[in-house]
């Protein structure tokens, strides 16, 4: 027989589940656009401080190496930017998926029980 009860206590529990898998996932991408907003906004500055250096050297060797230092630097703040928003997706979605993780393990003992019987 259907458990009014027991169904009001489930859909309960999902809505819940289901708002802090939401929130999760909110604040989850507002830190990553911050953080991709900050390093747009550095990566912006040292391009500008950059071209105002570079423009007043007079030498074409003392350009390159500039240029060069510039770019080698650029490359690898680059790749320790991508390294962490990678890491901040992977926490995102570990952090959506937590709340989700209980009901849907109660949800399989259920049908394995269910299965059993």
């Amino acid at each position: 027989m259907f458990n009014f009860a027991d169904a009001n206590k489930t859909s309960k529990e999902a809505l819940e589940a289901a708002v802090k898998g939401y929130s999760a996932w909110t604040n989850g991408l507002q830190a990553i656009a911050s953080e991709a907003t900050e390093y747009s906004k550095t990566s912006f500055e040292q391009s500008i401080a950059h071209v105002q250096k570079i423009s007043g050297v007079r030498s074409v060797e003392a350009a390159f190496e500039l240029q060069t230092n510039y770019v080698k630097a650029s490359f690898e703040g680059f790749f320790a930017e991508a390294t962490k928003i990678g890491e901040m997706y992977a926490d995102l979605a570990k952090s959506a998926y937590d709340p989700y993780e209980a009901p849907i393990a109660k949800a399989s003992a259920s049908v394995k029980a269910a299965a059993a019987a």
